[in-house]
């Protein structure tokens, strides 16, 4: 029944809607976007029509909102009723009924109520206003209400403005926030590449030139070089030419050298990034050399020099020398060779001798004790 008497109150809405559009131009047509001095106008045609009242809250509670959750007081209800013409609101619903519908004689009004509802809202009176202070009332209220229109239009537009204002900070916020992040992110990626490339942007290279103590010209045999640190495994280099570049930070440099013709030499520096290149002198290896020298040197065609080339050799290979030839293949061999078989070996000419490579030679008591050497393979062949 409660559900039926809703849709009642809507029509009726529509009614009072229609009522009033006869002989007024409100800013909309539809009641519920009345706002202001359009309710003001209403609350005074229904006055005059009905003679009775409803407040502003009242009208906002029950016509804004739509649809309607609940229904107004009974007064209220009649009070409407009369302004499109019904007796009460028993006579509206009776000549709105719907399908299936019934009315009890009961729901009969023996009296009917019309709504008063005075300016302040602080009550609701039931019963007719005066003919003396109607006048005043309506001046007063119009007044009032007027009043109360203006104020809410200035709380709007103050609350616009606020609005607008807190955008505008937020916004400029956020973009501070954002430029803030920026900023942090480029920071740190700038902190990481120095980390990264610390040593390429800070480091001092250093060059150091090898040259024969005997001849004073620069090495052109093959050398390696270890860096030497505390607590670090060595940093291996191996050089093709005399020259050797570093770049470090440290301000000193310890460095081994060895060499199958030079004797191994352990060096300490402290360097200055003043002086970034310095010449470092090495001391030939005099049995290295030789051995080197009669093991390669082809005598093919000169009368009596092998005899020579095996005499020399004997006299500086120690009768227990270990001699070894690392084999140039994918198995990585080596093999084994007597003093009389090695000497046999390089005094015999072959075109092999020219591929001769000295790895390491070792001496003890003038005597080299240790050899291994390489046939290299021919790339042109």
């Amino acid at each position: 029944m409660a559900d039926l008497d809703l849709l009642h109150f809507e029509q009726l809405k529509l009614e009072v809607q229609a009522e009033y559009l006869k002989n007024h131009h409100p800013s909309f047509d539809d009641i519920s976007k009345w706002k202001g001095i359009d309710i003001i106008y209403f609350q005074e045609d229904l006055r005059r029509k009905a003679k009775g009242n409803i407040s502003e809250k009242s009208f906002y509670t029950y016509f804004k909102n739509i649809p309607t959750t609940k229904l107004p007081r009974i007064d209220m209800l009649n009070l409407l009723a009369i302004y499109v013409d019904y007796q009460s609101w028993y006579d509206f619903k009776k000549k709105h009924l719907f399908a299936n519908e019934f009315i009890s004689e009961i729901e009969k009004p023996t009296e009917i109520i019309i709504a008063n509802e005075d300016a302040s809202e602080k009550a609701e009176n039931i019963g007719e206003i005066p003919e003396e202070n109607s006048t005043k009332n309506k001046d007063e209220s119009i007044v009032l209400q007027l009043n109360n229109t203006d104020k809410q239009e200035n709380t709007e537009i103050k609350t616009i403005s606020n609005h607008k204002k807190n955008n505008v900070v937020f916004e400029l916020y956020y973009r501070f926030k954002e430029y803030v992040w920026l900023g942090i992110s480029v920071i740190l990626l700038s902190m990481v590449l120095i980390l990264i490339f610390w040593q390429r942007i800070f480091a001092t290279e250093y060059t150091f030139t090898f040259i024969d103590a005997d001849r004073n010209t620069p090495i052109k045999d093959n050398l390696e070089i270890k860096i030497l640190k505390d607590k670090e495994t060595p940093i291996q280099f191996d050089l093709s030419s005399s020259i050797f570049k570093y770049r470090t930070q440290s301000k000193t440099l310890k460095l081994e050298v060895t060499s199958p013709f030079y004797k191994q030499d352990t060096i300490f520096r402290n360097l200055d990034p003043a002086h970034t290149n310095e010449i470092i002198e090495l001391e030939p290896d005099v049995y290295a050399q030789a051995l080197f020298y009669y093991s390669t040197n082809d005598v093919s065609k000169k009368n009596g020099e092998i005899e020579k080339k095996r005499k020399e050799l004997d006299k500086i290979i120690s009768n227990k020398a270990l001699i070894y030839q690392v084999i140039d293949n994918e198995t990585y061999g080596i093999e084994s060779l007597d003093k009389e078989k090695y000497i046999g070996f390089v005094t015999t000419p072959t075109t092999s001798l020219k591929n001769f490579k000295m790895i390491r030679t070792k001496k003890k008591k003038k005597k080299i004790v240790l050899i291994k050497f390489k046939i290299q393979q021919d790339e042109n062949k």
